[in-house]
């Protein structure tokens, strides 16, 4: 059976609670990225998307050069292990339906996984591709 460390991204880039959401945008396009963990030291604090930048800031007119990634991070921060399985990974994300699950070893950030990571296994796995399958419960568009 895989693992998380089988599939996991390495070497993740990541941001402090105080580094603005200008330089957080400025990093997911460096690394080409949507995600990143807001790290204060070894600890993960919390996580930053491209979607949170946007709804979070943007929308309410903040200004991003001057807005601290804590103002619009979502904390609470579900994790994982090298040695979870992946089939766990997807039930994590299922029930907290997110998509990205940052991966912790001793305490320090080793790696992030993905949803598009498990989707890569799921045509091998049909107990594995049943679980995405609750992930992505499409949301309806607020009526105008």
């Amino acid at each position: 059976m895989k693992k998380i460390k089988d599939l996991m991204t390495e070497k993740v880039a990541y941001v402090s609670p105080e580094t603005s959401v200008t330089e957080a945008a400025q990093l997911m396009q460096k690394h080409n990225v949507g995600v990143l963990p807001v790290c204060e030291g070894q600890n993960v604090v919390g996580i930053v998307t491209d979607r949170d930048i946007v709804v979070r800031n943007v929308a309410h007119q903040q200004d991003p050069k001057m807005t601290p990634v804590r103002n619009i991070m979502s904390t609470n921060v579900e994790s994982v292990t090298p040695d979870t399985s992946l089939n766990r990974a997807a039930e994590i994300m299922a029930e907290k339906q997110v998509r990205r699950l940052p991966v912790m070893e001793n305490n320090q950030l080793v790696g992030i996984v993905s949803l598009g990571d498990l989707a890569t296994q799921a045509k091998y796995d049909v107990e594995l591709a049943r679980t995405l399958g609750e992930i992505s419960v499409p949301s309806r568009p607020r009526q105008m």
